[in-house]
């Protein structure tokens, strides 16, 4: 056949679209939004060639209106995960043969189809099934997964142009294999970008997948999948399952030809699937690879030479954009006292300023968590807040589960730093600060660094450059993902790989060709032009 040494189309960041009253991709988007959420639509696993309907159907209500039923997922069985395991290493072969052009044209063409036709969809249905608002639903669902599977080709090409030298009369290669086996996706609610990347990303290295959304992202999950297949992936590369979580990956973990994990969840979860691979380490024909970004109690600090509008903005933006449910999110924050009250001030004119309620409204900033029990959590630390003798909240603290799952965005304001908002994960919209005294800013480094198990993102505020130098090297270890004088969310695909280490995961940098190295077996190849034809050296020779 034809070959070619192949440039791919150019690559940059797909420019994200402002919506603004009157602009044709808002009415776009207000219009599709109308129409898919009058529809109640069925959503079936995909494994092999096979749409499979189990007829054990399950509701999809959107957190902003629970009563509301937009659709149903067709709930499976560990006989439909041994089916998709089967479909994945049927395809296999055909698969990691495939030339790596006609792979990466079929995520290019993706990407180009989510830019287009595919925009408003996916949007919208990230808006219905996720409650995120307008702006949120775009950078994440449209974006940034554009971004990833355009990202990802020109990564893949880096790889595969990264060759050893050779020597004379030796031609030295390395060619980057697809991993022997199957691979397994778990992904979260929060981000329609991640839960396609995970599955995609080791597609595109050659590798065959069982995917398992979140049941809380099934929406969205369903025009993932209309998109691969329209753009041409082979039925078998990336099979979906709406399976149990426990189970299926018991069933995925047990086989023999399991190759390796791709996950973005709890750290509970994670430890215990590591765990999992450990103890059946014994019957795998290969050693797994295991990659899994886990969340974070992220941070910000703020020294007294910061201005207060800036860090204002960023705590209420870090905090409070969709809702905190973002792995990356400011959890919390440590102020200089002489700076807080200035801060206290911007955070209340915003926050006063900041509308709740269905992201249909697009002047809506914040919507719905995402379901009752994540509702139920954020109420019982703003409750325990309320009657608490180290915290006070200082703006917020209303809930209201009558429609959606609505929490106000909270800020509590402890005075004791290890006070349990202060150190645990929440993932809704809750801020808890503690101010310092102004000569305590290095005890205040040491008290950021040690209080929290992760190490996902963090962010240091100062005008005087000794401070964030002294700061960027006692936080070194404190997040994966550091800023300076900016928000701790918002990771870029080429721009800010993103992963944390600690508790907050392997640090495998999706948005990265780091990643993408995690999903690829290195063979080296040697080939020898002439080959010797004596074994005797030189310096056998006699005196």
């Amino acid at each position: 056949m034809p070959k070619g040494i192949y440039q791919i189309p150019f690559v940059a960041n797909e420019e994200v679209k402002s919506y603004v009253p009157g602009s044709p991709e808002r009415e776009e988007l207000q219009a599709t939004y109308k129409k898919m959420y009058k529809q109640v639509i069925e959503v079936p696993q995909y494994i092999g060639s096979k749409v499979v309907k189990s007829g054990n159907k399950k509701e999809i209500r959107p957190p902003h209106d629970h009563q509301h039923i937009v659709g149903y997922y067709h709930e499976g069985t560990q006989d439909d995960v041994k089916a998709a395991i089967d479909a994945a290493l049927k395809a296999r072969r055909d698969w990691a043969n495939m030339s790596w052009e006609n792979r990466a044209a079929i995520f290019l063409k993706a990407a180009d189809l989510l830019a287009g036709p595919y925009r408003a969809r996916i949007n919208a249905a990230t808006m219905i099934g996720q409650s995120k608002n307008v702006f949120q639903a775009e950078i994440d669902a449209a974006c940034e997964l554009i971004d990833f599977l355009r990202f990802n080709v020109e990564f893949m090409t880096q790889i595969y142009a990264d060759q050893p030298i050779s020597s004379e009369g030796v031609w030295n290669r390395v060619e980057y294999r697809p991993l022997e086996g199957f691979t397994f996706a778990i992904t979260p609610f929060n981000f329609t970008a991640i839960s396609a990347n995970l599955p995609a990303s080791m597609a595109l290295m050659g590798n065959v997948v069982v995917w398992k959304p979140s049941d809380k992202q099934i929406y969205s999950a369903e025009i993932i999948m209309e998109v691969f297949r329209e753009a041409g992936l082979p039925d078998g590369v990336i099979n979906m399952v709406l399976t149990d979580g426990a189970a299926t990956s018991k069933t995925v973990m047990e086989h023999p030809d399991f190759a390796g994990l791709h996950f973005t969840g709890s750290t509970s979860v994670f430890k215990s699937l590591w765990k999992q691979i450990g103890n059946n380490i014994d019957i795998y024909k290969t050693y797994p690879r295991i990659v899994g970004e886990t969340g974070g109690k992220d941070f910000v600090i703020a020294h007294k030479s910061s201005d207060a509008q800036e860090v204002a903005t960023a705590l209420v933006r870090g905090a409070f954009e969709y809702q905190g449910q973002k792995c990356s999110a400011a959890s919390r924050a440590y102020v200089s006292k002489s700076l807080w009250p200035k801060v206290e001030k911007e955070m209340k004119k915003a926050l006063d300023s900041i509308t709740m309620g269905s992201p249909e409204d697009f002047s809506n900033f914040v919507t719905a968590v995402i379901d009752a029990n994540s509702f139920k959590k954020c109420k019982g630390y703003i409750d325990r807040a309320k009657k608490s003798k180290n915290a006070e909240i200082v703006f917020g603290g209303k809930c209201d589960d009558k429609v959606g799952y609505f929490v106000e965005p909270t800020v509590i304001l402890a005075s004791d730093p290890h006070y349990e908002s202060m150190v645990e994960e929440i993932f809704g919209p809750i801020l808890t600060i503690y101010v310092f005294e102004d000569k305590n800013w290095e005890k205040t480094l040491e008290l950021v660094d040690t209080t929290s198990d992760y190490a996902l993102t963090g962010a240091i505020f100062a005008k005087d450059r000794y401070v964030l130098n002294q700061g960027i090297k006692a936080l070194e270890n404190a997040a994966g993902n550091f800023y300076i004088n900016d928000k701790p969310t918002g990771a870029v695909v080429g721009q800010q790989p993103f992963g944390g280490a600690r508790a907050s995961g392997t640090n495998d940098k999706a948005g990265s060709a780091m990643n993408l190295m995690r999903w690829v077996s290195v063979r080296t190849v040697k080939e020898t032009f002439v080959p010797a034809k004596d074994y005797r050296y030189p310096f056998l020779a006699k005196d």
